[in-house]
């Protein structure tokens, strides 16, 4: 594979574009040598719909869009990233027992952490910000198939 590559989608912020991001992400990623039925990809399919879903929702309206980046180093590391125009930056809130949302950067740092990875929030030159995710890149070893026997 390459050294590097990138891929990028910018969507309305608007609740449909949670699922077009999602479907995006996958489908490169699927190009690029990681299956949908994984792990690995179930685990950054729930980070794009919480990074996308924060996007949308957290933005109030001030954010007509959001880009999501996909980059991809050496066969080693990914990158994910959402950027959006509103210059709020993400909140930890306390997880109040009725509090029904607020709960999505927990889960995305959970995520991250588990998979090997880091979370980073930057300001971006036009004055919104972009919250990113680093992963280690892990694409399973192709399975063996009937009639195909093991080296």
């Amino acid at each position: 594979m390459a050294d590097h590559l990138e891929a990028s989608v910018t969507l309305p912020s608007e609740p449909l574009s949670v699922s077009a991001a999602r479907g995006y992400v996958l489908t490169t990623l699927a190009e690029w040598g990681l299956p949908a039925d994984t792990e690995a990809a179930e685990t950054i399919r729930l980070i794009v719909s919480e990074l996308a879903t924060n996007a949308v929702q957290h933005t109030f309206g001030q954010s007509p869009t959001f880009t999501v980046d996909l980059r991809l180093d050496r066969d080693e590391q990914l990158l994910i990233g959402v950027t959006d125009s509103h210059p709020r930056f993400p909140k930890r809130l306390p997880a109040a027992v009725q509090q029904d949302n607020g709960r999505g950067m927990v889960i995305i740092r959970w995520l991250a952490a588990e998979s090997g990875g880091r979370l980073q929030v930057r300001p971006t030159r036009e004055g919104g910000k972009t919250v990113s995710i680093e992963l280690p890149w892990t694409v399973p070893a192709e399975p063996v198939t009937a009639g195909q026997q093991e080296p």
